[in-house]
């Protein structure tokens, strides 16, 4: 969310990357130069550089000397993606599994929700949930909750024909790029109107995984809450020494 409490050179990367996602500068196209952005902006031409480097870090644009600075193609194969995809895949999701979402709405968060999530009381987040099911399996792998940032809720209308992480939808429609993940694995009780669903009794033990993604702005973009039945879970981890 856009404060003007923010730094200027903030405030000017998000101007730009809007205008970036909009289409004003497409794939391609030039941006202006770091004078004509300090005139703009009325900021200094460190501040400029700042927020070029903020733009950069997010695979929108790539500098060159003499050449300016060009909108680029955004990118899938960084190695940041490719370590959220293995810890999807440490996490022990069932090949295949898809979300079968049975809710959908926006929904303002309580003090129950503002515990469980980590977010502030009283803010407006679209909430989603469902069961993910694997091909075959005969109940379902776990139930998933998605809380997302009001700013990004239009992803919302994706999920329905999307399988797979929803981070990358907000990298791709809004130009962020999701620089961490915090997980954190907490011990449960099941729920009593989810435990009929996994087969499970209510009151059993249960493991809840959740996830907080930030962008490089430092804004949370989405919480995801997986909840499972600790008799099918499992989370693997290997360590090794690093020499000097």
């Amino acid at each position: 969310m856009n404060t003007a409490a923010d730094p200027r050179y903030l405030q000017v990367a998000r101007a730009l990357r809007q205008e970036i996602v909009d289409g004003v500068y497409p794939v391609g196209s030039q941006l202006p130069t770091e004078h004509a952005l300090c005139d703009r902006f009325s900021v200094s031409r460190y501040t400029v550089r700042e927020a070029l480097r903020r733009l950069r870090e997010d695979n929108l644009i790539s500098s060159k000397p003499r050449s300016g600075t060009m909108v680029v193609p955004r990118t899938s194969t960084s190695s940041y993606a490719q370590d959220v995809m293995s810890i999807d895949d440490l996490m022990a999701f069932a090949s295949g599994a898809q979300l079968v979402i049975q809710a959908s709405r926006m929904l303002t968060v309580d003090a129950d929700l503002a515990q469980r999530t980590g977010l502030a009381a009283g803010q407006e987040w679209l909430g989603i949930g469902g069961y993910r099911q694997a091909d075959g399996a005969s109940h379902p792998v776990c139930f998933t909750e998605y809380y997302i940032n009001r700013e990004f809720a239009s992803v919302g209308r994706l999920l329905h024909r999307h399988n797979g992480p929803v981070f990358p939808l907000i990298e791709d429609m809004f130009g962020r790029t999701i620089t961490e993940v915090h997980q954190e694995i907490s011990a449960v009780l099941m729920r009593t109107d989810l435990a009929a669903r996994l087969d499970v009794d209510p009151g059993t033990a249960a493991l809840e995984v959740r996830r907080t993604y930030i962008t490089s702005d430092g804004e949370t973009a989405q919480v995801t809450i997986n909840t499972h039945p600790a008799s099918r879970y499992r989370y693997s981890m290997t360590l090794r020494r690093i020499s000097g």
